[in-house]
C-alpha cells in the first residue's frame, strides 16, 4: 500500500512539471477529481465516495489513437444501514495503462473518446473496531468521455467515466468513477 501511495505522489509531482517541456514530447498530461460509485457487491456495503487522479496520454501519429498511463486514489465509507451495519471505509489506489481512441478531429471544440485498459489496484477495507485487510490485484476498465477545448491554448476540460473491475478475492470490486479534469499539452 505504501509503494502504491508513493507512486500516486510521484505522478502528482510529475503533473506539476512545466507544460512546455511535456508538450514538446507530445504528451497530454492532466489531473482529475470526481465521484466514485460502488457497483455490484461493493455497492451493497459502501456509499458514494470520491476519487482523484493524474496521468498522461501520448497520442500516436494522426492523433486518433493514444496510449495512456494514470494513477488514482479513491475512498468510500461503509453504509451502516446496509448489510454490514459497521463503520469504516474502503480505500482504492492503483494505476492503469490504457488505449484511447479519439472520435473526430483533434481540432474539434468537443471531442468524444473511448478507452480500455489493464492495471494494478490495491483495495484496503477498514472496519472500525475490527481491523483492516488489503490486497493488490489486476484490474480492467472500459470507458468513455469528452474533451472540451478551454481557451486558445492546449488546455482541455475532460469529463469521463470508466467501468473498473478489480479481481479481488470472493467477488470483484467494481466501481464507476465519474470525473472532471484538466489536461495540458499537445
Amino acid at each position: 500500500m505504501k509503494r502504491t501511495l508513493l507512486a500516486v505522489v510521484a505522478v502528482g509531482i510529475l503533473a506539476m512539471a512545466p507544460a512546455s517541456a511535456l508538450s514538446a514530447q507530445g504528451i497530454r498530461w492532466g489531473v482529475n477529481a470526481g465521484v466514485l460509485m460502488p457497483m455490484g457487491d461493493y455497492n451493497k456495503v459502501d456509499r458514494l465516495g470520491w476519487i482523484v487522479g493524474g496521468g498522461g496520454t501520448y497520442w500516436l501519429t494522426g492523433g486518433m489513437l493514444g496510449v495512456r498511463a494514470d494513477l488514482a486514489y479513491g475512498q468510500t465509507k461503509h453504509d451502516s444501514a446496509g448489510p454490514c451495519t459497521c463503520s469504516g471505509s474502503t480505500k482504492i489506489v492503483g494505476g492503469m495503462a490504457s488505449l484511447v481512441y479519439g472520435l473526430g478531429s483533434s481540432a474539434a471544440s468537443a471531442r468524444p473518446f473511448v478507452t480500455g485498459g489493464l492495471g494494478l489496484y490495491n483495495v484496503k477495507i477498514d472496519v472500525t473496531g475490527v481491523g483492516s485487510a488489503s490486497e493488490s490485484k489486476v484490474a480492467f476498465a472500459v470507458g468513455a468521455g469528452v474533451m472540451i477545448k478551454a481557451g486558445t491554448g492546449g488546455m482541455r476540460i475532460v469529463i469521463a467515466t470508466r467501468y473498473t473491475s478489480v479481481a479481488t478475492s470472493g467477488s470483484s470490486t467494481t466501481f464507476l468513477p465519474i470525473t472532471v479534469g484538466l489536461t495540458f499539452g499537445k
